[in-house]
């Protein structure tokens, strides 16, 4: 524990940041990008202070973050970021069938809002061939006032998303526009085009990966859930596979949400 943290909430979950991914997973991940007819798609990561612990299994790359404070102390590391990345994607993924996409690396190191531009013909899809940040106070400041969270569960033992696979082009094309779109409306402070950008992602999943949201293991209806959200409010979609939490976009106090704090620096 440093000395910054003794007293505060980091002194016992570390100081390791935590991170959203909004519209555009899955584009990360090489089976994806091969397949994209028009390379680079993009994905959005959000950085957030971490204030709390937040569940895991629940979409929210606890995993890579546990690597992370093991590999480092506890502590957030010093130097280049993308090699940072970099060290801790071999750390987490030594000896894995199916390693994680390197968006959750991404998401916990660099701060801001960040667009990941992956191209299966840069680094094998791996690592993104672009990286676009913005640390503007006011997007940071406006995205905590319209992202609301729900808890839904997380994911239960048991539970691959990875099933099914329906690795169509064309809705692998609309799934990496849609982490673009999502980037831009959140530049232009856009709730509604904001919104459409996540509930785009989700139909993509829906058709891509379909054990996503409908799997046998699943005790929560998923689906339903989140047509609901999605019929009230500008746009909802999940913060990973198999539930987690429910990010729903809004300018009206959503029942039982909480908002997030975005770290920018």
């Amino acid at each position: 524990m440093s000395a910054k943290s003794r007293g505060k909430i980091t002194g016992v979950i570390g100081e390791i940041p935590y991170r959203i991914a909004l519209a555009g997973g899955w584009i990360d991940q090489p089976f994806m990008s091969q397949l994209n007819p028009t390379p680079p798609g993009s994905m959005v990561v959000i950085s957030l202070k971490p204030t709390f612990r937040w569940f895991e299994r629940a979409g929210m790359a606890t995993g890579t973050r546990k690597v992370a404070l093991k590999l480092w102390g506890g502590r957030m590391p010093a130097g280049d970021y993308a090699k940072r990345v970099e060290e801790l994607y071999a750390e987490e993924n030594k000896g894995k069938p199916e390693p994680s996409g390197s968006q959750d690396m991404i998401g916990l190191l660099y701060p801001g809002v960040n667009r990941l531009d992956f191209d299966f013909t840069h680094q094998g899809g791996i690592f993104p061939k672009h990286i676009e940040s913005n640390h503007d106070p006011d997007v940071a400041r406006w995205l905590e006032k319209v992202i609301q969270v729900l808890p839904v569960e997380p994911r239960p033992e048991g539970y691959n998303p990875l099933g099914v696979k329906n690795l169509d082009r064309e809705w692998i094309r609309r799934l990496g526009q849609s982490g673009r779109d999502c980037y831009d409306a959140i530049l232009a402070k856009n709730i509604d085009r904001l919104g459409a950008s996540m509930n785009e992602c989700m139909a993509c999943w829906e058709v891509l990966l379909p054990h996503v949201i409908r799997h046998p293991t699943l005790k929560v209806d998923l689906v339903g859930l989140m047509r609901y959200y999605q019929s009230k409010y500008p746009g909802a979609m999940y913060s990973g596979c198999g539930g987690g939490y429910l990010y729903v976009v809004s300018r009206r106090k959503i029942p039982g949400a909480f908002k997030v704090d975005v770290r920018i620096a």
